[in-house]
Parts: C-alpha cells; sequence; structure tokens
C-alpha cells in the first residue's frame, strides 16, 4: 500500500507530522508538484485522514496494483466534475427560473429525488427556450474544472480510453468532449422544434442506470477487465457506474457519494487523480 497525500497546502511539516503517526521507516516521495506517496503496511489512516481534512489535504491509501499503466478505461461525468456549472441551472437562469430549478438539481444531486422524473420536471420548465440560450451558456458560462486538461492528458499518455457519460444534454457533451479530446460522449438529447426547446427529452434518459450499462458496455468493447476501469463523479446518479468500476472517485462531491467511493478528493483539481495513481 501507498499513502498518497495531495494539496497546495502541503508543507514538510505537514509530511513530517503524517509521517510520525504512521510510524513508517521510509520517508515520503514527491511524485509530482503537490503530490507526495508513503509506502506503508498499516491500513488504520482514519487519524491521518483527520489532520488531513483539518489541513485541507486529500489523503488516499491506494494499492500498489493500481497504477496509470494498470488502468484502460476512465468514465466521467460531466456536470460539477469535468466542468464547473450545472448546466440545465444556467439555462434555468437565462429564463429567470434558476433558483426553482437548481434546488431541485441539488435535491437530486444527493439522491433525495428519482433522477429520471426530477430531469423531466426541469426540463419542462425549459418549454420555449430558444436554442440559441445553450450556445450562450457555453459562450459565457461553462468552464472546464481545474486540471481536467491535466488529467486527460495523462491518460493519453497511459492509453486509457476516455468517456464523458452525463445526464446532462449533447449541446454540452459534445462540446465537452472536443474540448477535451475525449474519446467518447453519452448524454441527453433535448427536443427542439422551430429553434425552441420543446421542454421535451429525445429517447431513454441517461440516469444512474444507463450510466453504469454505458461502463460496462465500452469496458467489454474494449476488451478489457473490470479492475482495469475508473469512475468520476460527484452525484448520487454517479454512484452505479462508480460502482461497477474497479475505482470510483469523488470529486468534491455530495456526502452520500463521498461515503461510497473509493478515493475522494475535496481541495485539488482533477489532475489529483493522476497523483493517486503515479508512484
Amino acid at each position: 500500500m501507498r499513502l498518497v497525500v495531495q494539496g497546495r497546502a502541503t508543507t514538510v511539516a505537514h509530511l513530517t507530522h503524517i509521517h510520525r503517526l504512521i510510524g513508517g521507516s521510509t520517508q515520503f516521495m514527491q511524485v509530482g508538484e503537490f503530490s507526495y506517496y508513503l509506502p506503508t503496511q498499516t491500513h488504520d489512516v482514519e487519524v491521518v485522514k483527520a489532520f488531513c481534512a483539518e489541513q485541507k489535504i486529500d489523503c488516499a491509501l491506494v494499492p500498489d496494483a493500481q497504477r496509470l499503466s494498470h488502468f484502460g478505461l476512465c468514465v466521467m461525468d460531466m456536470d460539477s466534475t469535468l466542468i464547473s456549472i450545472e448546466c440545465i441551472d444556467e439555462i434555468a437562469d437565462l429564463m429567470g427560473l434558476k433558483a426553482q430549478i437548481s434546488a431541485i438539481t441539488e435535491s437530486a444531486m444527493r439522491g433525495e429525488l428519482d433522477f429520471a422524473a426530477s430531469l423531466k420536471q426541469r426540463v419542462a420548465l425549459l418549454k420555449g427556450l430558444p436554442e440559441s440560450a445553450l450556445q450562450r451558456v457555453i459562450d459565457e458560462r461553462l468552464k472546464l474544472n481545474p486540471g481536467a486538461h491535466e488529467w486527460i492528458a495523462a491518460c493519453k499518455v497511459n492509453n486509457i480510453k476516455t468517456m464523458v457519460v452525463s445526464g446532462g444534454f449533447t449541446f454540452f457533451a459534445n462540446h465537452v468532449q472536443q474540448l477535451l479530446g475525449l474519446d467518447y460522449a453519452v448524454s441527453n438529447t433535448l427536443e427542439i422544434l422551430n429553434g425552441e426547446l420543446t421542454g421535451k427529452i429525445l429517447g431513454n434518459i441517461v440516469d444512474a442506470e444507463r450510466k453504469a450499462q454505458e461502463l460496462i458496455k465500452l469496458r467489454d468493447k474494449l476488451g478489457l477487465k473490470p479492475d482495469q476501469t475508473i469512475a468520476i463523479g460527484d452525484g448520487a446518479n454517479d454512484l452505479k457506474m462508480m460502482k461497477v468500476a474497479t475505482v470510483g472517485v469523488a470529486y468534491h462531491a455530495k456526502p452520500v457519494v463521498q461515503a461510497q467511493a473509493t478515493y475522494a478528493l475535496n481541495f485539488n483539481g482533477l489532475d489529483a487523480i493522476a497523483g493517486l495513481f503515479t508512484a
């Protein structure tokens, strides 16, 4: 095992204290600008995790077998994971409905509402919105989360195929796919007639079950084993795909997701995922 510690706030004093808590015989090794790891035999790191959380540092206990070179597929959520916004909330803002729709979004992401039903409810409120508003969201509001380019670059170097699978919409998912050079993109399609949103979604909704199915389908198509897969998300509708992947990473996620993920990143960008698996 290796204890991975990551964060801009990390100091020599932090590492020294963590080393003392672990009682290791070796020293921390630096594997990135803000990433360090310590080989360890212990599985009891709760006191270290508590200390790191107080100091706004991410830490994780990672099996030695989990290296970037071992993985072959990474499947990622889009909204609030690869990008910093919830697209439907920003669309709603253009109609003066952001507070109403974002409250439903938040509840769905916490797992309090059925995702498919809540999405239909939110999209219905967008009826009549001009199609041009979608481009405005891209031009004015859509930004990648920190470290997105670096993480995808690390995947490419290690021959890891990448897919965004989103409960959001093709207009945005296809844009993000091109922006990052992702291999695959799966998302929902908004119905548009005469240049306006109808308030309906075409085809089957990309919900939690569909996300898991898409991961399995692509994994099998690529001839990969389950332990060669990573899933990254932040909301309750990402949990099923994170469970069918061997590694589930909760990125600045809701508590219900952090509690069930393999690893959680709360203080770093997406590039810190590479730090987990570099040694």
